[in-house]
């Protein structure tokens, strides 16, 4: 994910070389289950996209030069919290963030001690996340930085240049596909590069860990069967405005089975992170929940799915105004909340 100052650059490097020139299409055509499991995950409808990293507490969205992981202060979090607020808002997913592009690991992996096990919280967050999922019936996909500025030939806090480190890339990956169950689809963020292991060559590295894994990226090398719409709004597959900051990518891949779109709960605001936790003075700044229910529908009309960010706070909780609004958009999907209404409504404090 990148922020305002970085769109213009990834954006313009859309636009030349081999990408731009021609239409194509995947390199392996899907199978009749990946197509199945495309038409399954529409139903979902949307879902929320959880961001908790070192960038919570740093107050920017990229967060580089951090050497120690204590410096992910958590020493408590409220999973649980999370997904019942994904099941009262009626979404049927939560797409977690397992590593940003600083290389920090919400799961207890093999491959470095940069992790959250060797953090003051000392807990695999994706095995407690997975549990809850399974508890309360939310689907689990995840988001997956495949560069890494801690890798060779990385620049430190440079778009573009997480290091290569393709068997480094392709460990993580495997752990993630093989020691947390059932795996939706994973949101690939290429703002620093694809780690030294191309596009076509994740997906079928995504598919011989777990054959039913859709793969989307969010730019790049065009490949995967979502099409991830960072920034983007509802549209049909055959729509590539949708893509939001990968629209240049969507108008020549042809491979696409799902679109996805995705943006933070937060407007744009002046001070602190958007797609992470912000600043506590931001703490009651939170799209509308009719703005968020018009996107639902438009998710339905189009086949999309809809993940919605949201970024836990220092001690791991959603902000009470995220719960307060997801809950009305839950209450505008079942029609407890008239609909013509919605542009009216505002979150109820009042509820538990």
């Amino acid at each position: 994910m990148r922020t305002r100052l970085l769109v213009t650059f990834l954006t313009a490097g859309l636009t030349t070389g081999p990408v731009a020139l021609a239409a194509k299409g995947p390199a392996d055509p899907p199978s009749a289950d990946l197509k199945r499991h495309a038409e399954d995950l529409k139903k979902l409808r949307w879902g929320m996209f959880v961001c908790w990293s070192f960038s919570t507490f740093s107050g920017k969205e990229w967060t580089p030069g951090i050497a120690d992981v204590s410096f992910f202060g958590a020493k408590e979090c409220d999973v649980e919290q999370w997904v019942r607020t994904a099941k009262e808002a009626e979404m049927g997913y939560i797409l977690f963030l397992t590593k940003h592009h600083d290389g920090f690991c919400l799961w207890d992996t093999k491959t470095t001690d940069r992790k959250v096990t060797k953090a003051p919280l000392g807990r695999d967050v994706l095995a407690d996340l997975r549990k809850a999922c399974d508890k309360h019936g939310i689907k689990l996909a995840l988001y997956f930085s495949e560069g890494d500025w801690t890798w060779p030939e990385a620049i430190d806090g440079k778009s573009g240049k997480g290091g290569r480190n393709p068997e480094m890339k392709k460990a993580q990956l495997r752990e993630l596909l093989t020691g947390y169950g059932p795996i939706e689809f994973i949101w690939f963020d290429h703002a620093v590069g694809d780690g030294g292991l191309s596009h076509e060559e994740t997906v079928r590295w995504v598919h011989e860990c777990q054959p039913g894994c859709l793969s989307g990226f969010n730019h790049g090398e065009p490949a995967g069967e979502i099409r991830l719409g960072e920034m983007g709004h509802p549209s049909a597959l055959s729509d590539p405005t949708g893509a939001g900051l990968g629209k240049k990518t969507a108008e020549v891949y042809k491979g696409y089975l799902l679109a996805e779109f995705t943006y933070p709960i937060q407007p744009p605001h002046e001070g602190g992170a958007v797609w992470f936790y912000s600043l506590p003075r931001h703490d009651t700044l939170c799209h509308p929940a009719a703005k968020l229910y018009q996107d639902y529908l438009g998710a339905v009309r189009h086949g999309n799915i809809f993940s919605l960010d949201v970024g836990p706070d220092y001690r791991g909780r959603l902000r009470d105004i995220d719960v307060q609004t997801l809950r009305q958009v839950g209450r505008m999907i079942r029609g407890e909340v008239p609909t013509s209404r919605a542009a009216e409504t505002r979150p109820d404090s009042s509820q538990p």
